[in-house]
């Protein structure tokens, strides 16, 4: 006899019952076992349809796009039936896939919404906000929010791209700061926190008042590839048939303008409140002192009813305690 206990004590029944017995856990275990398709499938799927687009649902899911396609694959071998079609360039979805998306996006958000209900971290708001915004102005005022809130720890991720935008249900966020005109969906609660006001930023040796003959001779700096906010601000000030816009440096990001105009390689677009402490301390200067409003702001959104909805209304308070505390450059503003 086995001196194993597992093993004495199924030798204490007879073996006619042993054998009923693994048959009765077999049959419990194939009545509670899902046939389901394999789940990191599903999840590429989903990624996949939602955005219409293999490349972002490779980045959403932080994989290849060779891999979102296998797992494409796995799913229509596994269905019988092709997902998505090609037409052109686009991404279209067949009719089974269509049937199958809604059912299996809900079933997503309930996993989520349980798994919310067990984390361990639950204290954490998980906060996205722009990068400029982030590195000129919010990481400073999160960390005197940290000392004065302990039991409010923010975890923060700053984004360069899609600043305007949130997907609460497929990304790991509770709030976010969004550049925004305001318009939001009907189940988020928001706050502007400012507008944003377009100024012109140079090196603080090259500081204003300028003439008009040296706006028109400087190099412009773009902060976007599409030269919005130059063109923006030489129409709203009437100097867009005086002062040309010139095809200059192009950058994805409002910080990287910023920094190679105080570094005196042309004439940047900021914006007035992220600008304002560099001017005030000498670091930056304004050739032309007239702001103009971009119609947009910055907003601090999040889901109505969210469970640390006391903690997001603090977060939103003392966000607009410090908007309101600030120094502005003294400049005309131009609407």
């Amino acid at each position: 006899m086995s001196n194993d206990g597992y093993s004495l004590v199924l030798a204490g029944y007879p073996q006619k019952e042993k054998s009923h017995a693994r048959h009765d856990q077999n049959s419990w275990f194939n009545a509670v076992t899902r046939r389901l398709p394999p789940l990191y499938a599903l999840r590429a799927f989903e990624a996949a349809a939602r955005h219409a687009s293999f490349t972002r649902a490779a980045e959403e899911l932080a994989i290849t796009q060779s891999a979102v396609s296998r797992h494409i694959r796995t799913l229509e071998d596994y269905f019988a039936c092709r997902l998505f079609e090609r037409r052109g360039r686009s991404l279209q979805l067949t009719d089974p896939a269509r049937a199958l998306l809604p059912g299996l996006s809900d079933g997503f958000d309930a996993l989520e919404r349980a798994s919310a209900t067990l984390r361990a971290d639950d204290e954490v708001l998980r906060l996205k906000a722009p990068s400029t915004l982030t590195m000129r102005w919010l990481l400073a005022r999160l960390s005197h929010f940290r000392l004065a809130n302990p039991d409010s720890e923010v975890q923060l991720t700053s984004a360069w791209m899609d600043v305007d935008k949130v997907d609460f249900r497929h990304e790991p966020f509770d709030c976010a700061v969004l550049l925004s005109d305001g318009q939001f969906p009907d189940d988020w609660e928001s706050a502007l926190l400012f507008e944003e006001w377009l100024i012109p930023v140079c090196a603080a040796a090259d500081a204003g008042p300028w003439s008009l003959s040296q706006l028109q001779a400087a190099e412009q700096l773009h902060p976007t590839p599409d030269r919005r906010d130059w063109r923006r601000w030489l129409q709203a000030t009437g100097l867009s048939e005086q002062v040309p816009l010139k095809t200059g440096q192009l950058f994805d990001m409002l910080e990287l303008g910023i920094v190679a105009a105080a570094r005196g390689y042309g004439v940047s677009i900021g914006d007035l409140l992220m600008v304002a402490e560099d001017v005030s301390t000498g670091r930056l200067g304004l050739p032309w002192s007239t702001a103009v409003f971009s119609g947009d702001g910055y907003y601090l959104v999040w889901q109505r009813g969210h469970r640390a909805q006391a903690r997001l209304q603090r977060l939103r308070d003392y966000l607009l305690a410090e908007v309101a505390a600030m120094q502005l450059p003294s400049v005309e503003r131009v609407l």
